[in-house]
């Protein structure tokens, strides 16, 4: 196959990227506008293969997208180009709404007016997928909300499902559930192949430096504040970059058309555990020199072990926050066979050396 891969120099599209040309015999065209968080350098192990073409292309140019689509003939589209950052999309809004429902919009176009033109064979095996998240579900109930008298009280509480009824909270969820209902419609309408998959929170090597994650992982390293929202409380399903796009791949290449499938981590994990843990792992990692202390009770100094946990600080929570966020995957298990190689234990370890292991790629990504 060749595939198209819009967004390929993100987080996501480069481990999808990564995955196709390490581990497949498929080729890739990354179409990528190179973003503020779009890095080349994600991508600089792969980038001399012969199966791999970059075009640097905004998804909202319906002209270079037509270019793009005669000139590589692909079988498959990946569309994962999108504004990203929640808190990014409250002090900005209007670069969601075009990149993320414009784009897409301008994306379907393109890749309808192509798929036309093929002959029946290239056309029954095209397809579109496109690659959304949990976000758009809204959030669930919060163990903290579940007491006596509650209707789940003792009960297992719920999941995000492929069923789940769309309530977005944020402009950046709100302008991904309009990107997911576009590329439905034109399914419904127009018989475009489109196939629709819905993740929980990523992380893992390569992530830009302003996600939680790494954010936590470099202000530790830099003695800076690690700054919580609220009390920390809020839970997320966290899922190892490259076991999703193993998923992704598993999809384009075998799911069903007109399906939607939830790819999650079964990793629900409190944002305050999740700090305390990437703490917890630079103690050992790269543990803190001890700090000097007087004992005035006995007159006697001593050296204290400090902890990056002295680093957290707590600030005002982001407006419209969801509270917790869960995927019930076993569809992508049951129909076809994915389940994640990493549990967030091990997955944050890796993740973690990988920063340790790699500050150039972090400074110029900074810069």
């Amino acid at each position: 196959m060749k595939i198209l891969v819009t967004g390929g120099a993100g987080f996501i599209g480069s481990a999808v990227v990564r995955h196709i040309i390490r581990d497949t015999q498929d080729a890739v065209i990354n179409l990528d506008k190179l973003t503020y968080a779009g890095n080349l350098e994600s991508l600089a192990d792969v980038s001399t293969s012969e199966r791999y073409v970059f075009e640097q292309v905004d998804i909202c140019n319906r002209v270079e997208l037509d270019r793009v689509f005669a000139l590589h003939q692909p079988d498959a589209v990946m569309h994962l180009a999108a504004e990203s950052h929640v808190d990014r999309s409250i002090t900005g809004p209007a670069d969601f709404i075009e990149t993320n429902i414009v784009g897409t919009y301008m994306l379907l176009e393109a890749a309808r007016a192509y798929w036309s033109g093929l002959d029946e064979v290239h056309k029954a095996a095209f397809r579109f997928h496109h690659i959304s998240t949990d976000e758009v579900y809204g959030d669930l109930p919060h163990p903290d909300e579940v007491s006596a008298g509650h209707p789940l009280w003792n009960k297992p509480l719920p999941l995000f499902t492929e069923t789940t009824p769309y309530a977005p909270s944020s402009p950046y969820s709100a302008s991904k559930a309009s990107s997911d209902h576009l590329v439905r419609a034109w399914r419904r309408t127009y018989g475009l192949p489109t196939i629709v998959t819905n993740c929980s929170n990523n992380y893992g090597p390569y992530h830009f430096p302003e996600k939680l994650i790494p954010l936590v992982i470099l202000n530790a390293l830099d003695g800076k504040p690690l700054p919580v929202y609220g009390k920390g409380d809020q839970i997320r399903d966290w899922l190892y970059v490259e076991d999703h796009a193993r998923a992704l791949y598993t999809v384009v290449t075998t799911g069903v058309v007109g399906e939607t499938y939830n790819i999650g981590g079964h990793n629900e994990k409190q944002n305050l555990e999740v700090v305390h843990t990437i703490c917890d792992l630079l103690d050992e990692l790269v543990p803190l020199s001890p700090s000097p202390t007087l004992n005035t009770e006995r007159g006697e100094g001593r050296c204290e072990g400090r902890s990056y946990r002295d680093q957290i600080t707590y600030v005002a929570d982001r407006p419209g926050h969801d509270r917790r966020y869960a995927i019930d995957a076993s569809k992508m298990s049951t129909e076809l066979n994915w389940q994640p190689q990493e549990t967030f234990e091990s997955g944050i370890r890796k993740t973690v050396q990988w920063y340790l292991d790699n500050q150039q790629w972090v400074v110029n990504a900074r810069d």
